[in-house]
């Protein structure tokens, strides 16, 4: 026999277990290898962050009361330590269903949390849910990407093409940058939401405000702009620090490859500028033929994206609250989801995010 028999085999994601009870972490390893996934463990906080450094999980569960360093520490700590691992799914494990705990993990950035003694049904259900959820995040991110640098790459820097107005309709943040890395464009949205990290403005060059991270951004964009000519599928990113309270500002920028027939100050990179705090929100008007919404399916989304309860929706959209679940229902159908965590999930990523507001329809 020949040839390797793991060839074109799925990758099988990687979780990592964190939990001071050797016993119950044993069990979650094995339920978690018994469904197909790589099981790391840790059997505190220290180890946790250790593995982390070492090898990047595709999900982590993480005991909260742990002697040394507790779980909200490991989660600040990664946040802070890898800000280039803000998707990976964060669950706590607690023992008590005490709302003081889950509100504290919510604002420290968990994704969910299960009550112990843990059902390992729900356990893999939700493991299974979160890594869906962010792999259609992953997948709808690429594509709008590969479809703003398709269209970037075809563009003059001729005010009249009308590519300004169309990039500051774009939620993200994007910076467009000429081969000496000075600004051609920049949306409203990188204006917005570099206010106090970067300088941007038009003809010059691109700066972080802080001195310790200028060079950083200058050698990646540098590196970014030398891979121009190429054929573009060159990606990198950073994360720039901001005030102690914000979470750091991401960056990922790309070539745009060149043409011959280019003028000598035509885009060459372009930068795509997010704030983790902040999470666009869809236009109406996009979301409804995206999905195949009707226009009370599209509200009532925005409406759930926003975190109103049914009873709420009903009486700020002057409907039933059956009417409500009903239309619910045809959204979980149409998206393909199952439940409402991931029915949010996947219209805050939704492609080419808009900025303004729905003109009234």
């Amino acid at each position: 026999m020949t040839g390797d028999p793991t060839a074109g085999a799925p990758v099988r994601s990687t979780v990592l277990c964190v939990e001071d009870e050797a016993q119950l972490r044993r069990d979650m390893v094995e339920e978690l290898q018994e469904a197909g996934y790589t099981a790391i463990e840790a059997a505190n906080g220290t180890e946790a962050l250790a593995q982390i450094d070492a090898i990047r999980p595709d999900l982590i569960l993480c005991d909260i009361n742990m002697p040394g360093t507790n779980g909200y520490e490991v989660l600040r700590t990664l946040r802070d330590r890898h800000p280039e691992y803000a998707d990976i799914p964060f669950i706590f494990l607690t023992a008590l269903a005490d709302p003081r705990e889950i509100v504290e993990g919510k604002r420290s950035g968990a994704d969910d949390y299960l009550i112990k003694p843990v059902d390992f049904d729900l356990m893999l259900a939700t493991v299974q849910a979160r890594l869906r959820q962010i792999e259609r995040i992953r997948i709808q991110r690429d594509a709008e990407l590969d479809r703003l640098r398709a269209t970037l790459s075809g563009t003059q820097p001729d005010p009249g093409a009308g590519i300004e107005q169309v990039l500051d309709l774009v939620a993200t943040g994007i910076v467009l940058l000429d081969r000496r890395g000075h600004v051609r464009h920049a949306n409203c949205g990188a204006r917005e939401v570099g206010t106090g990290t970067l300088e941007i403005k038009t003809g010059a060059p691109l700066r972080a405000l802080e001195p310790a991270q200028r060079d950083h951004l200058k050698d990646l964009l540098a590196r970014v702009i030398a891979d121009s000519p190429q054929s573009g599928d060159h990606v990198l990113s950073c994360a720039l620090a901001r005030a102690p309270d914000q979470r750091d500002l991401l960056v990922v920028a790309c070539p745009i490859p060149a043409q011959s027939t280019a003028p000598h100050d035509a885009p060459v990179a372009a930068l795509f500028i997010t704030d983790p705090d902040r999470r666009p929100r869809p236009s109406a008007s996009v979301l409804a033929p995206l999905f195949g919404l009707t226009r009370t399916e599209a509200e009532i989304a925005l409406e759930l994206a926003d975190g109103h309860k049914p009873a709420a929706i009903a009486a700020a959209l002057g409907i039933a609250q059956t009417t409500v679940a009903f239309h619910m229902r045809n959204l979980f159908q149409k998206t393909g989801t199952g439940r409402q965590a991931e029915l949010v999930a996947l219209i805050l990523a939704g492609p080419l995010t808009l900025a303004r507001p729905d003109p009234q329809m």
